[in-house]
């Protein structure tokens, strides 16, 4: 079994205070907008045996997603979150134990030249030992998405999968975390780049925008377009990611990349959900990018 991108990881709905119930979890959306961008990607994941586990079926099955990595569960429900509003910031209460926790091996042999995923799926023993045995000899390339969602992280577990990592991806609050220090945020950037053996390293800002920077010292900046009116930024993170990843498997410049999928998180943010299920979206932006080549 041999496929593209390789996305493993949690599958959920989150639940908001207005009572709207909207399909995602990072790898679920990053995996959505790699399908709408025409990569195809398997979708390693399991869902519980109930209606929510059938409507996600359902929904990968009506955009066109892979769904033979996705794993169904007879006794854990299907992934569900929480979500509440602080400031306009987002925060989360992610059910405990959930189906995405027993992710088992893929019973095929599995080939994947690029691997993402996030640190949260790795919180059980079970999909973090699939884990383990899906990067032993079966992965070429691995992009890291840090997710730090209390009380759902380990120090030492961080360590060991950025370690493994070509590219890993924070925000403001996760380089704090992992390269703390009265230090300016990119000299402490390249400090973490260095001390894990990275190749590189995209740190997300909100508002301000997102920098790549890279072993070999580069540093590409990108900046949201003026008058974005924001309608919710939960997802915008896993739409930036989404096309970094896409960039990286394409060898597009990073420069180039990074710019896109900045591009591709403000249209994000501009609509509620993280992810659109609107295939005309996502072909706009996609003609925008080859007219601009």
């Amino acid at each position: 079994m041999t496929a593209g991108i390789c996305v493993f990881g949690e599958v959920l709905f989150d639940h908001f205070p207005d009572g709207r119930r909207v399909l995602g979890g990072a790898p679920f959306n990053v995996a959505w907008h790699l399908q709408a961008f025409g990569e195809n990607p398997r979708f390693l994941s399991r869902i519980g045996s109930d209606n929510e586990g059938r409507e996600v079926s359902s929904a990968m099955q009506e955009w066109g997603m892979d769904v033979r990595g996705l794993q169904h569960d007879d006794e854990l429900p299907t992934g569900r979150v929480q979500v509440s509003f602080n400031e306009g910031e987002p925060s989360y209460e992610i059910i405990h134990p959930a189906a995405w926790d027993a992710i088992l091996p893929s019973s095929a042999p599995l080939s994947c030249p690029w691997l993402y995923h996030g640190s949260l799926a790795l919180r059980s023993g079970t999909s973090r030992n699939t884990w383990r045995e899906l990067r032993i000899g079966k992965v070429g390339k691995v992009f890291i998405d840090v997710n730090l969602r209390a009380p759902w992280f380990e120090p030492e577990l961080l360590i060991e999968t950025i370690k493994d990592a070509n590219w890993v991806k924070l925000n403001d609050h996760e380089l704090n975390y992992l390269a703390p220090g009265h230090a300016a945020a990119e000299q402490r950037a390249f400090g973490f780049i260095e001390k894990h053996g990275i190749e590189g390293l995209v740190l997300t800002a909100g508002a301000r925008g997102a920098t790549v920077l890279t072993a070999a010292g580069d540093v590409y900046e990108s900046q949201p377009a003026n008058g974005i009116v924001v309608a919710d930024t939960v997802g915008a993170g896993d739409a930036l990611a989404a096309v970094m990843i896409l960039g990286l498997a394409r060898a597009w410049p990073l420069q180039l990349a990074l710019d896109r999928a900045q591009e591709f998180a403000s249209e994000i943010v501009r609509r509620r959900g993280a992810t659109v299920a609107d295939p005309a979206f996502y072909q706009a932006l996609v003609n925008g990018w080859n007219r601009n080549v």
